[in-house]
C-alpha cells in the first residue's frame, strides 16, 4: 500500500511538474478521444460514387448520394459502404472472354441466314445511384455488379441484331433502331439488380469477303448516284436560274412596253380630254350661235307674220269692201287693171256645128 500511495504521489508531482492541473489533463484526453471516435464516426463520399447506410438494430437501409461526409454511428450500429456509381465500359472483342468487362467480339447470324460480326462493342453502363441498396443486395459489395453484364449482353445483342437482314443492318437508320430495342431489353433486365446499360456503341458490321466485295459494289454505286442526283440538283438550279434571269428579263421588258403603253395611253387620254373640251367648247359657241340665231329667225319670223297678218287683214278688208261695191264699180277697177293690155278675139271653129267660142290669150298683161 505504501508503495501505491507512493507511486500515486509521483504521478501527481509529475502531472503537477507538467505544468497544468490534473482535471485539464483529463479533458484534453476526453477530447483527443471524441475527436478520434468522431473521426472514425464519419464517411467520405465522393463524385461518382453513392454510399449505403445500414442500420444494424432496426435492419433500415439508406441510400445516400449525396457527396461529402456521412455520420456513421460507432459500436456497431451503422455500417456504411461506399459503391461506385460512374459509368463504366463493357466491350465485347477479341477471341475470348478476359474479364468481366471484356468478352468475345460479337457474331450474329441474320434474319436471312447470312452471317455477319462486330470488331468491338462497347456499352456503356453504370449502377444506378438512387438504387445502390438494391446493387449490393444482389451482388455484393465493390464491383462485383460487372457480373450481370457478359452474359445479358450478348445474348440480347445477338437477339435483337438479328432480327435484322444484311441490307437492313447496313442501313443507320434501321441499325440505330436495333440497338435502341437492345438497349431497353437490357435495362428491362438490369434495372432490377441496380444496373442501368446508358447507351451501346457498335462499329460497322463484318461481313464474308464475297459480301464485302457486293457492298463495296454497292456503295460505288449509290456513290454514283449521290453524284448523279448532285449534277440533277446542280442542273435543276441552274435550270431555275436560267428560268429566274428570262423571266425577269421579260419582265423588265413587259414593264417597259407597259410603260410606254400606259404613256401613250395618259397621252390619248388627255388628247381626247382636250378634244372634248374643244369639241364642247365648239358645240357650246355653235349652240349659242344656232340659238342667237333661231331667236333672231323667229323674231324675224314673228316681224314678217306680223306684217303679212297686217296685209293679209288691210287685203281682206279691201276685198270684203270691194265686195259690197256695185257691178259698175267692179268693172270700173278691172278696167283700170287692164289698162294698157290688147285682146285679140280670133274666132276659132272646132267642129262643124259650133257651140261655143273658145278665146286664147294671145297678149299679155296683168
Amino acid at each position: 500500500m505504501a508503495e501505491t500511495s507512493g507511486a500515486k504521489g509521483k504521478l501527481l508531482g509529475f502531472l503537477k511538474g507538467a505544468g497544468g492541473e490534473p482535471s485539464r489533463l483529463w479533458l484534453a484526453a476526453a477530447a483527443l478521444v471524441l475527436v478520434i471516435a468522431a473521426f472514425r464516426s464519419c464517411a467520405s463520399v465522393e463524385a461518382g460514387q453513392v454510399a449505403v447506410r445500414i442500420n444494424n438494430i432496426t435492419g433500415s437501409t439508406e441510400v445516400i448520394t449525396q457527396p461529402g461526409l456521412i455520420l456513421k454511428l460507432p459500436f456497431g450500429i451503422h455500417n456504411v459502404y461506399i459503391l461506385d456509381s460512374s459509368p463504366q465500359t463493357f466491350h465485347l472483342r477479341g477471341a475470348a472472354n478476359k474479364s468481366s468487362l471484356e468478352g468475345k467480339e460479337l457474331s450474329v447470324r441474320a434474319s436471312d441466314g447470312s452471317s455477319f460480326a462486330f470488331n468491338d462493342t462497347t456499352l456503356l453502363f453504370r449502377a444506378i445511384p438512387a438504387h445502390a441498396d438494391e446493387t449490393m443486395r444482389d451482388s455484393g459489395l465493390g464491383h462485383r455488379y460487372y457480373e450481370w453484364m457478359l452474359p445479358y449482353a450478348r445474348s440480347i445483342l445477338r437477339d435483337e441484331f438479328g432480327r435484322e437482314s444484311t441490307i437492313s443492318v447496313s442501313n443507320p437508320t434501321s441499325f440505330a433502331q436495333a440497338e435502341e430495342r437492345a438497349r431497353k431489353r437490357l435495362n428491362q433486365v438490369l434495372n432490377p439488380h441496380g444496373v442501368e446499360v446508358t447507351s451501346i456503341v457498335t462499329p460497322r458490321p463484318r461481313f464474308s469477303k464475297e459480301y464485302e466485295d457486293l457492298i463495296e459494289a454497292r456503295n460505288q454505286t449509290e456513290n454514283q448516284l449521290t453524284v448523279i442526283d448532285s449534277e440533277l440538283s446542280r442542273a435543276a438550279t441552274e435550270r431555275d436560274r436560267k428560268l429566274a434571269e428570262v423571266e425577269r428579263d421579260q419582265n423588265k421588258v413587259i414593264q417597259t412596253k407597259r410603260a410606254e403603253l400606259e404613256a401613250q395611253l395618259a397621252t390619248a387620254v388627255t388628247e381626247q380630254t382636250q378634244t372634248h373640251r374643244v369639241v364642247d367648247t365648239y358645240k357650246i359657241e355653235k349652240l349659242a350661235a344656232g340659238q342667237a340665231a333661231r331667236s333672231a329667225a323667229k323674231s324675224t319670223a314673228d316681224q314678217l307674220k306680223g306684217q303679212l297678218d297686217a296685209q293679209y287683214l288691210s287685203k281682206k278688208a279691201e276685198i270684203d269692201a270691194f265686195r259690197n261695191q256695185p257691178v259698175e264699180r267692179v268693172m270700173e277697177r278691172l278696167g283700170e287693171r287692164l289698162k294698157g293690155v290688147t285682146i285679140e278675139i280670133t274666132p276659132v271653129r272646132t267642129d262643124g256645128t259650133p257651140q261655143r267660142v273658145q278665146l286664147e290669150n294671145v297678149g299679155g298683161g296683168n
